[in-house]
């Protein structure tokens, strides 16, 4: 499993109080018994430990704990958008 995957599952793991070990990419965030607002705060600490920014929309699309790896992933290898003056 690579750094993304293992922090993103530390996260739910500390977010739920559950073991990270218990955690895997296949969970559905419904096993898991994360909800709407836990998806949120869930991805407040993640927005915060990968200094990236997760659109709204996006949220709604998260199913999966692989899902949110793999979008996290995509946004991390993003490249960074340029300032504007």
């Amino acid at each position: 499993m690579n750094e993304i995957a293992t922090r993103c599952i530390d996260i739910i793991a500390k977010s739920k109080s559950i073991p990270a070990d218990s955690i895997s990419l296949a969970n559905t965030f419904d096993e898991l018994n994360i909800d709407s607002l836990d998806k949120i705060n869930i991805s407040f600490e993640v927005e915060e430990a990968f200094n990236i920014e997760i659109p709204d929309e996006a949220l709604s699309t998260l199913r999966t704990v692989g899902d949110m790896v793999e979008g996290v992933t995509k946004l991390t290898s993003a490249p960074a958008p340029i300032p504007t003056p």
